[in-house]
């Protein structure tokens, strides 16, 4: 199967486990809770693989160790800036308090609003992955 293909359904359902996330109530239970991770969890996987693949196979055996540092350090930095903006979301929202009982409306508001923001960009990566030529 075409490797663009392949990552772009996979992240579609990392684009909908994350949609699907923004619902989270304070009485949401595990049983949508769990489901909607493991979309995620399966978007992921869908993704991951095949663009790794895409990557490697389009270098030469000998730029092999560069093209995997620099898919690592991809990674690494696409970590970081979702820590970023989460800490971000989570700073203006919730401000400078301990999350507390009585502080947890606003932790669920700035979970939905993190949950959009991912959404939205997992969303502009299915075109990403989409964009990139044919490997086969």
């Amino acid at each position: 199967m075409e490797p663009r293909t392949l990552s772009s359904i996979g992240m579609a359902f990392t684009a909908a486990g994350l949609l699907l996330l923004i619902f989270l109530k304070e009485e949401t239970g595990l049983s949508y809770i769990i489901p909607c991770l493991l979309l995620l969890g399966l978007g992921i996987a869908l993704f991951s693989p095949p663009n790794t693949n895409a990557i490697m196979s389009s270098v030469e055996k000998r730029f092999y160790g560069v093209a995997s540092g620099t898919t690592a350090t991809m990674r690494v930095i696409g970590q970081m800036l979702s820590m970023g903006i989460a800490t971000l979301i989570f700073a203006l929202y919730i401000g400078p308090v301990q999350i507390n009982a009585a502080s947890h409306s606003l932790f669920l508001e700035s979970l939905e609003a993190a949950f959009a923001v991912f959404t939205v960009l997992s969303f502009g990566g299915i075109f990403a992955s989409l964009a990139r030529g044919r490997l086969r």
